[in-house]
């Protein structure tokens, strides 16, 4: 690699490097420590340098030097980590340069030529590589990443920082790599050496810590196995890296349905430390403010922003995106601010003494910044983005009125009739004239909303005050419910952005049919059943059309029980299309991943509400040794927002919170639940008493300022003797507000992102127990074993998606399928996972001839495995269909080894080209359970099949198995032994079957039973199995002295005709001679010239039998914990 020329103090570093070549104006050195020999003591020293010392530590193991005769001064221009990469560039010198440096008089000029040329090849290389030039550094470094691990170079260096890593108590000073699949690390110290490499993919926590040894460090959990990295600097920067490519890989590999082809991160191979780091402030970013997933932060101003009627600026960041400009305050005010950049008139610069600004919105009203640095710069930005912004404005003729047949509409209609009207409006008009204390207390809340609009605004541009927040703890008022939830949840600008969005949907879905929608009609009748809305077809047909829209709009999620409870709750108080588009921001930014078949998002905040559990409910942690018991009975409270265990009077008030606050409001009123009822939950004895006590607080609580008439609200007196107090909804919400309010936004963030890793890998601890819990009673392997091959071969199918954009191994994943269809391997991957298995693998340092025809034979033989593997013919193999394969070649006996490469070459021979044939559905929702059943049930009723059921193996077939024994023997000590035992068996066989067609043309009256392919067979009384073993019909023939036996043709052969091939003298190294002895053919046997001739299993396995030698040969006991350790350590380098 050229670098760019620096001055090198030669004499200070005659210690550390030796020149291994020179001349006129170059030196190459060869750094101590490195090649040949290791340098001794020196070398030890200078290693230790390498790792430690940071000046040190990027130095390449080889380097160029330039220099002039009449110069002390040196320049580093090139540098390599192999000899051969660093003659490269020496020779490169020696034709390009050296001649030209000739006709120089002076040295400056020879060192400014120099200078210059090693400058154009640097800035050409990287004009080429098309990506921004990276720093000289991290230059070198790459080079030191692709020595030190022996990756793919495929693989892509992110960032490398220095630090410690902990063994017990003693510190290993090195460098951690990270890139876009591993996590590295490497130190040498006076010659010990440590190397680590993991996959982001078995990671499975990942935090930082302090004890008293370590004042913080860095905790990267393994398979179970805490590793420590501390540093003095940038620990924070190195953990926020970490974090982000954890949830990368585990997003990209597991949780596919929230990952798509367009993610800005979707190349593994072009991802930097600066996308990274873009990405999560554009998460961040949307995920704050509720904006949809196209936006992008741009540009970041500090600034003031005057607020109205508190008279009072508040210091806070402007952000700008494509169609959005935001606040956020800084000075714990709680103000944020969204303007869409659709609703701004203009942008005027008032005061430039202040550096300020207004935005005029529609509506007359107008938003002063003040204080900003380059405010003329954001003005301009805001007023280019204004002009291309122009999106259209939703308007009210994109709704479909109010059908007057309502109840005629059905899912088998093309036209849908959207509703214009919430159903609360329609079921409870709200009735102005009702002096009723509950309607009066109503409209003091509608009172104090009005105020707050006319002083903060109304809509989009609405300041978020600490004003606001208070006056949702309250209550929103039932005629402003649906408004206020679209606006704090961000739905009123996805709805402004596609008008007739959900009217195209209802039209392209409507009348089709799928899994989706049968769910759907099965849980329609069970949403809110006791609420009159949903006693009509009115709000059925509503609650029908928006899920069947929504599961046609986001088919990875399709439709998922308890989606139907919150989206009946959100058409009671929103109209139809506003219903769907609160359910699309939900689902969507407000709760990812919730509603999936293996819900991972709620799982992550049950652990995240365990957690806030141990820093806020300590006397509750000490009393409860296990608190996952809190996780599985709050699991509904998440799924549902509390409307499955409150009454809808008080659950709505939850939800109003849960749109102003998102999740941290959930978590705060679960921990009031608990803090509400801690002394009786700490005198519980068992979980079946605390489960009792909580439904009882939840049938207690009311809400005593729902206006809501008594036939909706669902309330009811509790139905033991013991009259529960009853706890208001208000009070509960404002204590959980006040008790636990410290609860920031990005502490429940953070921890949502730690709490991801444990959940997917805890997912995928509990699928590898029940797959090896089922394989386990097939099989003799070991569980160690079992595990290691379990973990190889999900390993495979990583490594076939690592470096792939959208490799179609990612779709042979798939968590909706039963646990041992899961993880599935196509037919490329199985023969380099076979391959690397396999217990017949011939010697590597052979690279004769035949070698390379024994290495493509085994090719073969692992596509053959795979055909045989799978049984279902769907082009991929599962781990149970892998492993009893293997438990054949590793654990079985003789006679089953025989018989399993006997099958592999009884199927028909083809040009596989691993593409799969006949794919089942796989997905959501897409599982054939009868299916499933039958085959379960085919499998218990399976019996052992007997080597008499196998039918006989023909001319070609024969040839190929012939040449499968050649290539598994090829490089095993016996190898001559097991040639020639071969070639004795395979004479011995095709002498009998002559013997047979003789025996046949001659005497057709004796034998009738008998036809051209059929062969003598053993004595039909004597039973033969796979225990008992046939003898031959006729005794092996003598060859007249010659020990040299007949073969069928050599393994890079293949007959050209159907008669009895000639057969040759075979050798241990594969070739032939000419020397043919078998029987020649006589006009008599012309007849049969044309047919082909068979064998049976039982010839075939009788006549090995007599080979003490192939016999040892199979019958030895396969080393598998060496195989699989070769396995583990090579997977990584064959990808390459």
């Amino acid at each position: 690699m050229w670098l760019k020329p620096e001055e090198v103090l030669l004499k200070s570093a005659l210690k550390l490097w030796v020149t291994e070549r020179s001349n006129q104006y170059f030196l190459l050195q060869r750094r101590r420590g490195y090649g040949e020999g290791g340098g001794g003591i020196t070398g030890l020293l200078v290693g230790t340098l390498d790792t430690v010392l940071d000046s040190t530590a990027k130095v390449a193991p080889y380097r160029i030097l330039h220099q002039t005769p009449d110069s002390q001064v040196y320049w580093s221009i090139a540098c390599g980590a192999s000899l051969e990469e660093i003659s490269q560039h020496w020779d490169w010198l020696q034709v390009n340069i050296m001649r030209t440096l000739s006709v120089f008089d002076s040295g400056d000029d020879i060192t400014s030529f120099v200078q210059g040329k090693i400058r154009g090849l640097i800035a050409e290389e990287s004009k080429s590589g098309g990506g921004d030039e990276d720093p000289e550094g991290f230059r070198e470094a790459v080079l030191r990443f692709e020595r030190l691990f022996g990756l793919p170079k495929r693989e892509k260096l992110v960032t490398y920082f220095s630090c410690s890593y902990w063994r017990g108590r003693v510190p290993n000073q090195g460098w951690i790599y990270l890139s876009t699949n591993f996590i590295c690390f490497y130190s040498y110290l006076l010659g010990n050496e440590v190397k680590l490499v993991f996959s982001w993919d078995e990671v499975s926590r990942l935090e930082r810590t302090s004890s008293v040894l370590l004042a913080e460090s860095i905790r990267v959990s393994v398979r179970g196995e805490d590793h420590f990295f501390s540093m003095f600097l940038r620990l924070q920067q190195t953990f926020l890296l970490m974090q982000q490519l954890a949830d990368y890989t585990i997003t990209r590999l597991f949780d596919k349905e929230t990952f798509s082809t367009d993610h800005p991160l979707s190349d593994p191979l072009h991802i930097t430390q600066r996308a990274l780091e873009v990405h999560a402030r554009n998460q961040a970013f949307r995920a704050f403010f509720r904006l949809p997933q196209e936006e992008n932060l741009c540009e970041v101003y500090e600034s003031f922003l005057w607020v109205p009627f508190s008279h009072y600026n508040t210091l806070g960041k402007v952000c700008v995106s494509e169609r959005y400009l935001c606040f956020a305050s800084q000075d714990g005010s709680q103000c944020h601010l969204i303007i869409p950049l659709r609703e701004v008139v203009s942008v005027e610069l008032p005061d430039r003494s202040s550096r300020a600004l207004s935005v005029c919105v529609r509506g007359k009203r107008a938003f002063r910044f003040s204080e900003v640095r380059d405010f003329e710069r954001l003005a301009a930005t805001i007023r280019r983005k204004c002009s291309t912004s122009s999106s259209p404005q939703h308007s009210a003729s994109a709704q479909l009125p109010l059908c007057d047949d309502e109840e005629d509409v059905m899912v088998g209609q093309t036209q849908a009739a959207v509703s214009t009207e919430a159903l609360m409006n329609v079921f409870h008009p709200h009735d102005a004239e009702n002096l009723d204390p509950k309607m009066l207390k109503e409209r003091m809340k509608e009172q104090s909303w009005q105020i707050h609009f006319a002083e903060y605004g109304r809509g989009s541009g609405m300041f978020c005050t600490k004003k606001t927040r208070d006056l949702v703890v309250r209550g929103v008022p039932e005629t402003l419910r649906g408004e206020l939830w679209m606006l704090f949840s961000g739905a009123v600008n996805d709805m402004a952005t596609h008008p007739g969005y959900y009217a195209t949907l209802l039209d392209e879905c409507m009348g089709n049919s799928s899994l989706a929608c049968d769910e759907i009609e099965r849980d329609l009748h069970r949403s809110l059943p006791e609420h009159p809305a949903f006693q009509t077809d009115t709000g059925i047909s509503a609650l029908r059309r928006v899920l069947t829209a929504y599961a046609h709009r986001n088919p990875k999620i399709g439709y998922c029980q308890a989606m139907n409870i919150l989206t009946s709750v959100l058409l009671l108080y929103a109209k139809e299309e506003e219903a769907f588009w609160l359910l699309v921001a939900v689902c969507e930014r407000m709760l990812p991943d919730y509603f999936n078949r293996r819900i991972i998002g709620a799982l992550v905040d049950q652990a995240v509400f365990e957690e806030l559990i141990r820093d806020h409910l300590t006397a509750l942690t000490d009393h409860m040794t296990d608190l996952s018991f809190f996780s599985s009975v709050s699991l509904s409270w998440f799924l549902t927002l509390f409307i499955s265990v409150l009454p809808i009077e008080s659950a709505v008030n939850v939800v109003d919170c849960f749109f102003y606050d998102g999740i941290r409001a959930v978590l705060q009123l679960a921990l009031a639940v608990l803090h509400y009822n801690m002394d009786n939950l700490l005198c519980c004895h068992d979980d079946a008493e605390a489960v009792t006590i909580l439904n009882r607080f939840f049938d207690s609580v009311t809400n005593k300022d729902s206006p809501l008439p008594a036939t909706v609200q669902q309330a009811s007196a509790p139905a033991n003797n013991k009259p529960a107090q009853s706890v208001d909804i208000s009070d509960l919400i404002k204590e959980a507000y006040e008790r636990f309010g410290e609860i920031r936004w990005e502490e429940v963030e953070n921890m949502r992102k730690r709490s991801k890793l444990y959940v997917i890998q805890t997912l995928e601890e509990t699928t590898k127990q029940n797959v090896l819990r089922v394989v386990a009673q097939d099989v003799k392997f070991s569980g160690p074993q079992l595990d290691e091959l379990y973990l190889l071969f999900k390993r495979q199918h990583f490594i076939s998606c690592y470096w792939s954009v959208c490799s179609s191994a990612l779709q042979n994943h798939d968590p909706s399928l039963p646990y041992l269809d899961q993880y599935q391997l196509g037919q490329s991957q199985f023969t380099a996972l076979f391959n690397l298995l396999l217990p017949w693998t011939p010697n590597t340092h052979d690279h004769t001839r035949s070698h390379s025809h024994t290495h493509s034979h085994l090719h073969s033989l692992a596509r053959s495995v795979f055909r045989l593997a799978d049984e279902n013919a769907d082009g991929l193999v599962n781990f149970k269909e892998f492993i009893c394969t293997l438990d054949i070649l590793y654990n079985g006996s003789f006679t089953e080894k025989l018989k399993f490469l006997f099958k592999l070459h009884l199927q028909p021979e083809c040009a596989d080209d691993g593409v799969i044939r006949k794919s089942p559905e796989r997905g959501r929702g897409k599982i054939d359970l009868q299916e499933y059943l039958k085959q379960w049930q085919d499998e218990l009723q399976k019996k052992e099949e007997s080597i008499k059921d196998l039918p006989r193996i023909k001319q070609t077939q024969f040839v190929r198995l012939s040449k499968t024994l050649y290539s598994v023997f090829h490089g095993d000590e016996e190898e001559e032994s097991l040639y020639r035992a071969v070639a004795r068996v395979t004479s011995l066989l095709l002498r009998m079957e002559e013997v047979g067609r003789r025996l046949q043309d001659n005497s057709p009256t004796k034998t009738p039973q008998t036809n051209p392919n059929t062969t003598p067979q053993t004595n039909p009384d004597t039973p033969a199995d796979s225990d008992s073993a046939p003898t031959p019909l006729t005794p092996e023939p003598c060859s007249g002295g010659d020990h040299s036996p007949n073969t069928p043709p050599p393994p890079d052969s293949s007959p050209s005709d159907t008669s009895p091939p000639s057969t040759a003298t075979s050798s241990p190294t594969g070739t032939s001679s000419s020397a043919i002895d078998t029987p020649v053919e006589t006009p008599g046997d012309s007849s049969t010239a044309g047919e082909d001739w068979s064998f049976s299993f039982e010839q075939i396995l009788a006549s090995l039998l007599n080979e003490p030698a192939v016999v040892r040969f199979f019958e030895r006991t396969v080393d598998a914990h060496k195989l699989i350790e070769n396995a583990r350590r090579n997977q990584l380098r064959d990808a390459r």
